[in-house]
């Protein structure tokens, strides 16, 4: 038997419109037959005819015939519309985009490996009575050929899904254990701030302590650096005393001296000169500013 390259399904698909096209060229083939029984009963009565009798015998047949093939064909193609169309909204609810190729429908070599296919699928009327009767229908919109398609998509969801469970489940798992860290912290945390603070307390005791004895210590020794300091004191007001008793001793013996000295020192031969120069220095100074005053008078 011919094969067209398709599976079951699809070739039994191909078989089905096959047989619904040769349904519709019989009844157009017998229509046609009809046209020219119809012309032979009604027109062909007598034994001889002119050529205008002919002649207008064989365009009414004509334009009869002419007219069942072209509603034929005209059908014939709407008919290709509508299984185009039912192809194309399966795909379309798969979002899929089918694409034809119109050049290949005038391939001879694949016409007539389409018509071995047929004369090999309806040449016994045996098997044109078995395939009758095991005719598969059309199938669904949904279903049928898209049915592969679906098992696919669910296999495909399925594991996707269960992917998303396993990460879900993992993610669920470093979440607790994340939260028992997180409290295991916070624990630690307080315990941590309780001994901080105990010890602080402590600290802080230990620092009260310690400052009140350096307080006392400090006080100690400020009463003892003040006692003495007054001692120090009292000491240096009596040195004080003394020393200025000593000093006043001084100047006066220091005074006495210099008269003394002055004394001796006027009664020696150059203090005499020294003083008779300076009392005739002074006397030639005087002498002197009469002459300038005379020279240059006083404003």
């Amino acid at each position: 038997m011919a094969e067209l390259g398709l599976n079951d399904h699809h070739q039994n698909e191909v078989i089905n419109y096959i047989r619904f096209a040769r349904s519709k060229r019989v009844l157009r083939l017998k229509t046609i037959d009809s046209c020219f029984q119809d012309l032979k009963d009604s027109r062909l009565v007598e034994e001889t005819f002119t050529v205008d009798e002919v002649s207008d015998m064989l365009q009414g047949l004509q334009a009869v015939v002419h007219s069942e093939i072209e509603l034929e064909l005209i059908n014939h193609a709407h008919t290709n519309v509508l299984l185009l169309r039912q192809l194309f909204t399966q795909a379309e609810k798969w979002y899929l985009k089918l694409q034809t190729d119109i050049s290949e429908l005038e391939n001879r070599e694949l016409l007539e490996q389409v018509a071995e296919f047929e004369k090999a699928e309806f040449s016994s009327s045996n098997k044109k009575a078995t395939a009758e009767l095991i005719k598969p229908k059309l199938a669904p919109i949904c279903e049928g050929g898209s049915s592969e398609l679906l098992n696919k998509e669910i296999v495909r969801l399925h594991e996707e899904n269960e992917k998303l469970k396993a990460r879900l489940k993992t993610i669920e798992t470093q979440a607790t254990s994340a939260l028992d860290e997180k409290t295991k912290v916070e624990r630690a945390m307080k315990d941590l701030q309780k001994i901080q603070d105990v010890q602080k307390e402590k600290q802080s005791m230990q620092d009260v302590s310690h400052l009140e004895q350096t307080l006392a210590s400090l006080k100690s020794e400020f009463e003892k650096s003040l006692g003495d300091h007054a001692t120090n004191q009292k000491c240096l007001e009596d040195n004080l005393i003394s020393t200025k008793h000593d000093l006043l001793k001084v100047q006066e013996q220091l005074s006495l001296t210099e008269k003394e000295l002055e004394m001796k020192f006027q009664q020696t031969g150059a203090y005499r000169n020294m003083k008779d120069i300076l009392t005739k220095k002074n006397e030639q100074i005087r002498d002197l500013r009469k002459k300038l005053l005379r020279y240059e008078p006083e404003d």
